[in-house]
């Protein structure tokens, strides 16, 4: 995965909670017109693929749900930081799971990719990384759909402390782009995490 593909993609499965506000990709396409697929289409398709496959239930909340979070208020963002995850939030639907590992719960993120691929998403890259010495391993699976970048990943960390993590997370591309070098290094450079 290309340099910038991945910030998007790490912080984007950090801040997932944050990560769903509204704004870009709301289905308008160029001239204001009304497209067939934006953001509430892809939440959609997520959450229908998830529950197909048979994914264990997100308790994190804003996330996993059949609608978008949004419609409660959230703090005003203070920092230029809070703004730009703000704006980056309206760029983005998603469903993640983090807790205890779930058997056969790779195999049914597995089910969940070819479901997304029955609403035309296309697979593309492929990449299975070693984590650490006890097992841990990560898989991670691109999709593309009309201007839109999908990641789907399966964490399994095998330390003292067992955990699971799984994520679908789309990015309207367009959108995304909007932002400049400098906020891109804002939101996802060295200093990011302390800003």
């Amino acid at each position: 995965m290309r340099g910038r593909d991945r910030r998007w993609a790490t912080v984007a499965g950090a801040t997932a909670v944050v990560l769903l506000g509204a704004g870009c990709g709301t289905g308008t396409g160029a001239g204001g017109e009304a497209s067939a697929f934006g953001r509430e289409t892809a939440h959609a398709e997520i959450v229908a693929a998830v529950e197909q496959a048979g994914l264990p239930k997100s308790d994190l909340p804003g996330l996993g749900g059949a609608t978008l979070t949004g419609s409660t208020p959230s703090p005003t963002p203070s920092t230029e930081r809070e703004r730009l995850a703000e704006r980056a939030a309206a760029c983005t639907a998603a469903w993640r799971y983090l807790g205890p590992p779930v058997d056969g719960s790779r195999g049914d993120l597995e089910k969940a990719v070819t479901a997304l691929v029955g609403e035309d998403w296309v697979q593309g890259e492929r990449q299975v990384e070693k984590l650490d010495e006890k097992g841990g391993t990560m898989l991670q699976i691109t999709l593309r759909k009309r201007g839109w970048t999908m990641y789907a990943s399966h964490t399994g960390v095998q330390q003292s402390l067992t955990m699971e993590m799984i994520s679908l997370q789309a990015t309207e591309n367009a959108c995304m782009n909007r932002f400049t070098e400098q906020e891109q290094e804002s939101l996802f450079g060295e200093g990011a995490e302390q800003g």
